[in-house]
């Protein structure tokens, strides 16, 4: 009697053995971990050998599992392509990018629209949140790509850009003169501690005059010159400009804008978003 293998199924292997998890394989599918679970167990019921050693705590391909991977990955190529050349003439589907809120501007437009003109049918989805979450939400498979902000890079990150911080203010405004100094930050905010260690370091005293969960209060207190801000070189956002202080405020450190990709996403699509994320900050 023939047998079929399900496409469905070897999908489901494939991504799992790339995510290394039921748990982060889950996001990358859009289904549930049972659901994921229960394919891999249908598949293997079907060719009657265990693919993945569950004793280890990560999940381990076999040796039969390991001899599978790769005609696995060939028949699901090959699947794609045919239905890529029989039925839709242009790519379809989702792309789910993290960036922070504080580095939209100014390359994040520009980047949407090059993508849009080049991919019509195609969405991306856009999650705006501090660098830590976003992070979490690409572990577990929820984001495909994210952009954060850090001092170092971890493995698997790229760094487009490596910028200094600088001091933001009302346009024309005075408060930054003031003593303590009036600082506003999001209570995530990445830079919030460096800034506070240069002024430590400066022997300027602050005080934490505005906090929020909003990126946007703490724009609309800044432009209202009520407390300053410190943003990367470049990204300032607008109804602020960068102080002039001529000395009277510390230097800020760089910081980098750094990317992450998810391995199991290398359709055309999200190697050409990579590539215009990648070109937008270089240029920026």
């Amino acid at each position: 009697m023939t047998r079929n293998l399900d496409m469905t199924a070897l999908r489901a292997f494939v991504t799992v053995s790339d995510a290394g998890g039921v748990t982060k394989a889950s996001g990358f599918l859009n289904l549930t971990q049972s659901a994921v679970s229960m394919q891999l167990k249908r598949l293997e019921e079907l060719i009657g050998v265990s693919l993945f050693d569950r004793t280890a705590r990560r999940m381990v391909l076999t040796g039969a599992g390991e001899q599978l991977l790769g005609y696995a990955r060939r028949m699901l190529e090959l699947n794609d392509e045919v239905l890529g050349r029989l039925t839709a003439k242009e790519y379809e589907g989702e792309i789910r990018l993290g960036v922070p809120g504080d580095i939209i501007y100014p390359a994040i437009p520009e980047v949407m629209h090059r993508f849009h003109a080049a991919y019509p049918r195609m969405k991306v989805s856009l999650f705006s949140s501090y660098t830590s979450k976003l992070k979490s939400q690409f572990a577990r498979g929820e984001l495909d790509v994210i952009l954060t902000t850090e001092d170092s890079v971890d493995a698997g990150g790229e760094t487009l850009l490596e910028r200094p911080l600088v001091w933001v203010g009302a346009r024309g405004g005075t408060i930054w003169r003031q003593r303590p100094l009036r600082l506003a930050f999001e209570q995530h905010c990445i830079f919030r501690k460096g800034v506070q260690r240069a002024l430590d370091q400066a022997a300027v005293s602050w005080e934490m005059a505005v906090e929020s969960d909003s990126t946007r209060t703490i724009e609309a207190s800044v432009s209202a010159d009520l407390a300053v801000h410190a943003c990367l070189e470049g990204a300032e956002p607008p109804y602020v400009e960068r102080i002039e202080h001529h000395g009277a405020l510390p230097n800020l450190p760089k910081t980098r804008i750094n990317m992450y990709c998810a391995d199991v996403k290398t359709s055309a699509p999200n190697r050409d978003l990579e590539d215009f994320l990648r070109q937008g900050f270089r240029h920026m």
